[in-house]
């Protein structure tokens, strides 16, 4: 039988339409015109310039393909970082822009990413230590043509936007890929003083005490002290408005992945909440832990079918699933048909602009 609820409302996640001006950037730069390519995509300059726009994590990825085959370039993503500059990321990177050292934009950024984007895989990181510190991009394996390209353009966006602060160029001490060299890889190592490391065990960047340590000779007191307090705020609304369902879901994103599934008492324990508490509350708020995590695995799988090339294994995997087969019974139980029935469907209706 169909599952006839209503589906929370989850996405795999989205970023501001801020980016795609570094992403036409790294096209004119290859010598193609973007706007069409964007305008088949929703994104016309009205979209652009529309304050807080938004798009969703499948369709950028979709949207970076095209622009792979329009250019011919399979190294797009890093042209892209390198074009990145700080007010793509809106409120977030103006603050970052006004940042006294490298040390403190990078603090910015990662602290603030949740105001231009998010993914259900995870939050950026920044790993600081006696000798310097390690900016870390999360994971979303497994990787393919599609992925790829976003990996490449975070990891050159940040040395990019890191340059544009101290005024010069910051290089990465190392640089690590959780993906196989590809056939650009010898496009990274600009980026890098020591050899790229690729088959990692995280994407990653190091930054030593040195170039942390560089001044903004942009920096304005009084303007970064009160950046960040609008940014402090903004990310404190952020979270105000989100139910405790839409947390937990949040939450279980990184948690499912090889055929583990996340249990109840591991999401309380990170919500720091007693079990029976998380219980009461999600009961006031009308669900139940478990309608949460079979909600959780049927819009990502829908989700994951629809807008990309994964294959059904795969998306079995990366939501907790002990097997293809499991997955397949899940997803027509949910759905009331196959993925496959579900995917064909979904590339035989007509394309749909926006979000």
């Amino acid at each position: 039988m169909t599952d006839t609820r209503q589906p929370l409302p989850l996405r795999l996640g989205d970023l501001s339409v801020g980016f795609i001006h570094s992403l036409a950037a790294a096209i004119r730069q290859l010598h193609q015109d973007p706007l069409p390519l964007l305008a088949a995509y929703g994104l016309d300059p009205e979209r652009l310039a529309s304050p807080g726009a938004r798009l969703s994590i499948p369709r950028y990825m979709r949207l970076g393909h095209a622009a792979m085959q329009l250019c011919a370039e399979p190294a797009l993503g890093l042209h892209m970082g390198a074009c990145s500059r700080l007010p793509h990321a809106g409120l977030a990177g103006i603050t970052a822009a006004q940042a006294p050292t490298v040390r403190e934009a990078a603090r910015a950024m990662i602290r603030f990413e949740p105001l231009y984007a998010t993914n259900y895989r995870g939050q950026s990181s920044l790993a600081e230590d006696a000798d310097g510190a390690w900016l870390r991009f999360y994971s979303i394996s497994p990787y393919n043509a599609y992925n790829r390209f976003v990996v490449d353009a975070v990891l050159s966006g940040w040395l990019a936007q890191l340059s544009s602060v101290a005024g010069a160029a910051v290089q990465a001490q190392r640089l690590e890929i959780e993906f196989e060299a590809p056939a650009y890889a010898a496009f990274y190592q600009p980026l890098s003083v020591q050899p790229v490391q690729f088959t990692s065990a995280a994407n990653q960047l190091r930054l030593d005490q040195a170039s942390l340590a560089l001044r903004n000779p942009a920096h304005c007191p009084g303007t970064w002290q009160e950046l960040l307090a609008l940014c402090e705020q903004a990310l404190t609304q952020q979270t105000r408005t989100r139910s405790l369902g839409e947390r937990i879901m949040q939450l279980l994103g990184p948690l499912l992945s090889g055929g583990r599934e996340p249990d109840l008492d591991e999401v309380a324990a990170r919500l720091k909440l007693p079990v029976w508490t998380l219980r009461r509350r999600l009961a006031e708020e009308g669900t139940q832990f478990r309608a949460i995590l079979n909600d959780t695995r049927r819009d990502l799988a829908m989700t994951y079918i629809r807008d990309t090339e994964l294959a059904f294994g795969e998306i079995a995997y990366l939501l907790g699933f002990a097997s293809a087969e499991a997955f397949q019974r899940a997803f027509k139980r949910w759905c009331g048909q196959t993925p496959g029935e579900f995917r064909r469907a979904a590339r035989s209706a007509p394309p749909v602009a926006g979000l």
